[in-house]
Parts: structure tokens; sequence; C-alpha cells
């Protein structure tokens, strides 16, 4: 298993769209790579928006972001209130400055905007927030992945088979 000594953060928040969130999470896990769900509260069930649950294994309070080697953010709605928790924020701003992998997916860059670290980059997203991809300084193309440095994003549902690869294949390399 060529994931097996890595760590992920996978955030979670009320409705995250399902599968962007089971599906990295699932492959991730096959490939043998520990991850964590975290939310707000611990061992809390929270809700995607197709009714699919998730239980947090950890709290906010009890990560600290030296302990892992990348995080997942999921799209959704869960994403304009994960955007909202000074502790998320943290985590992503202090994966960019330590190049540590982070994975994105169709509303999931309104994370990345709120954490201030899109100037300059190149990325994708739902068409649906471009505007707010492009005005928080990214270049915005509209392709299934988009791999900038240890920045990894794409647009929806129908693109996690090439994201998710992306991304595991990127944390092999790290």
């Amino acid at each position: 298993m060529r994931l097996k000594d890595k760590k992920v953060i996978a955030l979670i928040e009320d409705d995250f769209e399902d599968l962007e969130l089971w599906y990295p999470v699932l492959r991730l896990r096959e490939e043998g790579t520990t991850v964590d769900l975290v939310g707000k509260e611990a061992n809390k069930k929270y809700v995607g928006k197709y009714g699919v649950p998730a239980e947090s294994d950890k709290a906010f309070v009890d990560v600290d972001p030296n302990d892992y080697d990348a995080i997942l953010v999921p799209g959704g709605w869960a994403p304009d209130k994960l955007r909202r928790y000074p502790e998320v924020l943290a985590f992503v701003k202090h994966m960019d400055e330590y190049n540590k992998l982070i994975g994105q997916i169709c509303h999931a860059g309104w994370v990345l905007i709120s954490a201030d670290i899109l100037k300059g980059r190149k990325v994708t997203s739902t068409p649906g927030i471009k505007d707010d991809m492009t005005n928080a300084g990214a270049t915005w193309v509209d392709q299934a992945v988009v791999i900038d440095g240890h920045l990894i994003s794409s647009r929806r549902p129908p693109d996690l088979p090439p994201y998710v690869k992306a991304f595991a294949d990127k944390l092999a390399e790290q």
C-alpha cells in the first residue's frame, strides 16, 4: 500500500457533497492512508446534501496540522460553513505555508478564498464560483483537474476519478 504512512484531514460539516467527501476518503483509505474526518465537534454525525451521514473522528481543536500530510475540502454547501471557522482557515494556511497537499473540489474553493491563498494560483471549481475564484486573484480554467504545485482542484462529482488519482499520486510523491 503506497500511502500507508500518510495522514490526511478531511474537513466535514453538514451539507457536504456526499460523493465529494466519501469518494476521496474511501479511495485514500483503500491505499492505506489514515484519513481523519474533522469537524467542529468530535464523534458528531454530519449529514450530506443527499442524506449520507458521516461521523467526525476529531474536532478542529483536537487537530494539529503538523501531524498531517494533506487536507481535503469537499464541496456542497459545507464550504460556506467551514470557511467561517478560524481553525479551518488556519489549517488551510498552514498546509499552504508548508507546501502540504491541499485538495478542493466544487464549492470548496470558498474555503481557500477565505484563507486568502489563491492569489496567483491556477485553479478550477464549479463554474458557479468562477467569479469568486478570479476575484480572489486566481486564474480559473475549465478542466477536470488542475494541479498548481501542492494545490489540486477539481470541478464536480463526474471529475472525481481523475481528481482523486491526481491527489493520491501527488501524496505518494511527498
